[in-house]
């Protein structure tokens, strides 16, 4: 009976990553690093495998999600859409990408505009005296893909008259589901 959800999910996940306007294209990650503080911020994904339950996004490698990735790898994100009143909560251990023909594949489709988001000379969060400060360095040193398996999704519709929240979990290689009180 769950089936249905599962479905929504993916197919609501994989058109974030086709459609420039859909919603799901940007989520609030969410980690917590040694600091024991959590921090959000929105990124884009890339990439959504239905099959293997994986999302992709990118990052500079010298970004504080980065250092808390390394220090715990255990991350949140959270989607919303606000037409369909449909918002999903996802637990998961997020990896960075090691393959080098998986980073090449990656970067070789990024703009060129885009790529200055990558090549920034200086850390990201240092302080300069405005944006036009900023220098550029001609290399990819920087740039980190992300994979993020799900261990968790939780699916919330809001919807008269009874609202709908179903909770899927990874068992080893199967995924199981509960429907939950909303």
């Amino acid at each position: 009976m769950t089936e249905r959800y599962w479905n929504k999910i993916t197919a609501e996940l994989l058109a974030g990553t086709r459609e420039s306007d859909h919603p799901f294209r940007y989520a609030t990650l969410a980690t917590v690093g040694l600091e024991q503080v959590p921090r959000l911020r929105t990124v884009v994904i890339r990439e959504f495998d239905p099959e293997e339950v994986q999302l992709i996004f990118y990052t500079d490698s010298r970004s504080k999600k980065m250092l808390h990735i390394k220090e715990n790898n255990k991350v949140s994100l959270l989607f919303y859409h606000p037409e369909k009143l449909l918002q999903l909560r996802m637990e998961g251990i997020a990896m960075k990408e090691r393959d080098g023909g998986t980073l090449a594949r990656h970067w070789s489709g990024i703009k060129p505009e885009s790529r200055k988001d990558y090549t920034v000379s200086q850390t990201p969060g240092t302080e300069i005296k405005g944006p036009d400060q900023l220098e550029y360095v001609e290399r990819d040193d920087f740039f980190t893909v992300i994979n993020v398996h799900p261990f968790r999704i939780e699916y919330l519709q809001l919807k008269r008259p009874n609202h709908i929240r179903v909770r899927f979990s990874k068992d080893a290689d199967n995924w199981r589901s509960e429907f939950l009180v909303p």
